[in-house]
């Protein structure tokens, strides 16, 4: 189990953590109802220790979420431990480039990361998914949406 705390930034684990293909949640309050959203998504990269990009549909309610209100929590289950990451985000582009899909783009600058395992436990497994389309699809289209995200 991770050190308890709050930090400012990612740590290396954290970093690291984000090379691979990994389920997060984010959470955002939606732009209607004001109320919690959560979404599952999988297109995330860290691009430095203050930074992480995500990628979702254009047509994606997240959106609109992020524009009223850039108050955003990315929740991930690794690393033997659960972190919340608190953070702003922006959209960086609306339509990403050089993706054949039309997928915004959107930085989270974090401000806190915390562990919020409940106390006496640690995760044994990560979640873990897999695509149900074309495989061959698949791998073209994250090839594209990882190179544009750390761009």
């Amino acid at each position: 189990m991770a050190k308890k705390g709050i930090l400012t930034e990612l740590n290396e684990d954290l970093v690291s953590f984000f090379e691979g293909e990994k389920l997060v949640m984010l959470s955002t309050i939606d732009h209607e109802s004001h109320t919690p959203n959560v979404s599952a998504i999988s297109w995330v990269k860290c691009l430095d220790k203050n930074n992480i990009r995500f990628s979702v549909t254009a047509n994606s309610r997240t959106i609109q979420n992020v524009k009223e209100n850039p108050h955003v929590v990315l929740t991930i289950i690794g690393l033997e431990t659960v972190y919340s990451i608190y953070g702003s985000a922006s959209i960086l582009e609306d339509a990403m480039k050089g993706v054949s899909l039309k997928l915004a783009k959107i930085n989270v600058n974090v401000n806190q990361v915390v562990e919020t395992m409940f106390w006496g436990a640690k995760i044994t497994t990560e979640p873990q998914y897999e695509k149900t389309y074309n495989q061959k699809k698949a791998e073209e289209l994250d090839k594209e949406v990882y190179e544009s995200l750390l761009k």
